[in-house]
């Protein structure tokens, strides 16, 4: 009898030594701290049947912006890194360019002028290298340029820049039932280049800035034509704004880490039930980068306050994250 009560607990354990071992692996690149405690306290108060918070698998939507909060956004946001590069390439055929602003400035590296152009001048770029060829023709462009584009400090691939953190938290909110999102300022068809391949994100679940499109038949060849227009941009109160239009579902965890997330952020608290928000906050000069008020990329100020002022998560990466990079080692 003892042999057999033996064999039974020793079956038992070797049972449940799979979901032990998953157990641990669970984002393991988060130290154990308040950050990860509090992520993993809600998915399982949100997914355990019988739990008060329970919430059904078809409302586990969680949204996630994109840059500084899914890859790095240092020294510039990748895309517009991604368009200034367009401008070099494709000036051969524009030759108009090289007197004419913002793109003189762009060819003769000329910084200043460039910065001096603003918010209006980027605009300008982007438009003019991100239209006037089909939706395709760009992805493929994003696509090229990504394959062999480096990253100017740590000269490796930009989707490597990606932080192993929170790959590991899309992957274990997947597991759970979630159906993650990207909800970002970047333009959807440069980050639908690579999120299915780099974040596990399908097109479909990928939400951004979003330019003027037409549909032609060009003797029997169909494409989607983009134009130099902006239909939607997918910032600040953007982003809510195409929760509801597009996602059709309020999300109950929303991750982002700049003043322009405030609003998701808000909105997904705002509705019934437990509700998670959160924010990457980047306080790492060594690894990656220091940054939070003053800075003209990724600004972080009003959303830090009524984050702390509200209780939501606030991910300190200097003293929260094991690694930043998948190749850190």
């Amino acid at each position: 009898m003892r042999r057999y009560v033996a064999s039974r607990w020793l079956f038992a354990v070797l049972l449940m030594l799979p979901l032990l071992g998953q157990a641990e692996e669970a984002l393991s690149s988060w130290n154990d701290g308040s950050s990860r405690q509090a992520i993993m306290a809600f998915v399982e108060a949100v997914t355990t049947e019988g739990s008060p918070d329970y919430v059904a698998p078809a409302e586990r939507i969680a949204v996630f912006d994109n840059d500084g909060t899914l890859w790095s956004e240092q020294p510039m946001y990748f895309q517009v890194l991604f368009a200034l590069e367009e401008v070099r390439r494709l000036a051969p055929q524009h030759p108009e360019w090289k007197d004419r602003q913002p793109f003189k400035a762009v060819l003769e590296n000329d910084r200043k002028t460039l910065a001096e152009s603003g918010v209006k001048g980027i605009l300008e770029i982007v438009a003019a290298t991100h239209s006037g060829m089909s939706t395709d023709e760009f992805i493929g462009n994003a696509r090229r340029w990504l394959a062999s584009a480096r990253h100017p400090r740590s000269q490796k691939p930009y989707t490597e820049m990606v932080f192993q953190p929170m790959l590991e938290l899309l992957d274990y909110l997947r597991a759970h039932g979630f159906k993650t999102y990207i909800v970002s300022g970047g333009e959807v068809a440069f980050m639908r280049a690579f999120a299915e391949e780099v974040y596990g994100i399908v097109p479909e679940q990928v939400i951004g800035t979003t330019l003027g499109s037409r549909f032609e038949d060009r003797d029997g060849q169909l494409s989607i034509q983009r134009l130099p227009k902006l239909v939607h941009n997918d910032d600040g109160p953007g982003k809510p704004e195409s929760i509801d239009s597009i996602i059709g579902r309020r999300p109950i965890l929303a991750f982002g880490n700049s003043d322009g997330d405030l609003q998701m952020l808000q909105w997904t608290v705002a509705g019934k039930g437990k509700r998670l928000a959160a924010l990457v906050h980047h306080t790492d000069g060594e690894r990656e980068w220091a940054y939070d008020r003053e800075s003209t990329v990724g600004r972080l100020d009003k959303a830090l306050d009524e984050a702390r002022a509200k209780g939501w998560v606030v991910v300190d990466m200097a003293t929260e994250w094991k690694r930043i990079y998948p190749f850190d080692q």
